[in-house]
C-alpha cells in the first residue's frame, strides 16, 4: 500500500516530478527546484524512510515507490506529469512508467541503469543492508558508496559541494537505506518497456560516472525510441548536484519541447 510521501514544490505550469538518488533525499535538488520553478512546477518527493516520509512496513520494491509517486500525484490532483530520477530515482521512474505509462508526459533518466543487478551486485546490496542495519549507523555508505557518488572534478575542485554529499549521506536513516538496497536488487530488467515506450525521454549522464558509466546511457538512450543523450563534462553520478547548472539547461530545453498538457 502507497504511503503518503512528503514533497516539496516550486513554480507553476507543467508538472516535473523530480525522484532523488541513493542514499540521498529531495534536499538533494534544491538547485533544480530554484533553477527550473521559472518553467515548470517543480516536485521533489522524498522517497520512502527517506527526508520526512514514513517508510512503511511493506517488502522492498521499486514498483511500490512508484505507486507511491502516483498516489503523490493524485493528492495534488496531477493526471500527468514529467517523471525523472536520478540513479535510484531514474529505476523509480521507469517503474512508475511501467505501471503507470499514461501519466508520464516525459521520461527523465539521470545517471542510471536499465537492467538489472548481476548476481553479485545483489549479493554486494544485500551484503551492506545487512550491515547498515547492524551497525544502526550509515557508516558501509560512507566508506563503500560516498566515493563513487561524485567525479574526480568535484573531488579535486569543488570542496563544498563533496561536503555537502557527504553530509546528506551522513543523515541516511539506516533502515531506508537497507530497505532502498533490497529494492533496488530485486528490480526488473526495464530494456524492454523502454524499447516499447512511447514517450519522449531525456538521458543524462556524467562523463566521470563511475557507477552508470556512459556505456550504460547510451544503452538506456538508444532502447528509448524518442530518447536524446547529453553527456554532462566534470561531473560523475549526481549530475544534478554537481554541475546543476548544466543539468538545469538540458531539463529546461527538453520540457521546452514538450506538449504543453498537463492535469
Amino acid at each position: 500500500m502507497p504511503v503518503e510521501l512528503y514533497s516539496r514544490e516550486a513554480g507553476t505550469g507543467l508538472p516535473l516530478v523530480l525522484l532523488h538518488a541513493f542514499p540521498l533525499s529531495s534536499a538533494m535538488w534544491l538547485a533544480q527546484r530554484e533553477g527550473l520553478s521559472g518553467v515548470c512546477r517543480v516536485i521533489t518527493p522524498d522517497l520512502r524512510g527517506w527526508g520526512g516520509s514514513p517508510l512503511g512496513g511493506e517488502d522492498p520494491s521499486i514498483d511500490l515507490m512508484a505507486d507511491d509517486v502516483a498516489a503523490l500525484l493524485d493528492s495534488k490532483n496531477i493526471d500527468r506529469a514529467v517523471v525523472g530520477g536520478q540513479s535510484m530515482g531514474g529505476y523509480v521512474a521507469m517503474a512508475f512508467l511501467r505501471r503507470h505509462p499514461d501519466r508520464v508526459l516525459g521520461l527523465i533518466l539521470a545517471d542510471t541503469k536499465a537492467g538489472a543487478d548481476p548476481e553479485a551486485a545483489r549479493a554486494n546490496r544485500e551484503r551492506s543492508a545487512a550491515r547498515v542495519l547492524a551497525d544502526e549507523r550509515p557508516d558501509v555508505l560512507l566508506e563503500e558508496v560516498l566515493p563513487g557518488l561524485v567525479g574526480s572534478t568535484t573531488k579535486e575542485r569543488r570542496a563544498l559541494v563533496y561536503g555537502r554529499v557527504r553530509g546528506l549521506v551522513q543523515s541516511a536513516p539506516p533502515p531506508a537505506a537497507a530497505w532502498s538496497l533490497r529494492a533496488m536488487a530485486s528490480r526488473p530488467d526495464s530494456f524492454e518497456m523502454l524499447r516499447k515506450a512511447r514517450v519522449p525521454a531525456l538521458v543524462l549522464v556524467g562523463e566521470e560516472d563511475q557507477l552508470s558509466p556512459v556505456a550504460d546511457a547510451e544503452a538506456t538512450a538508444d532502447a528509448l525510441p524518442e530518447a536524446r543523450m547529453v553527456t554532462i563534462p566534470d561531473a560523475g553520478h549526481l549530475t544534478a548536484v554537481e554541475q546543476p547548472e548544466a543539468f538545469n539547461e538540458a531539463v529546461r530545453e527538453f520540457v521546452a519541447g514538450l506538449p504543453r498538457t498537463a492535469a
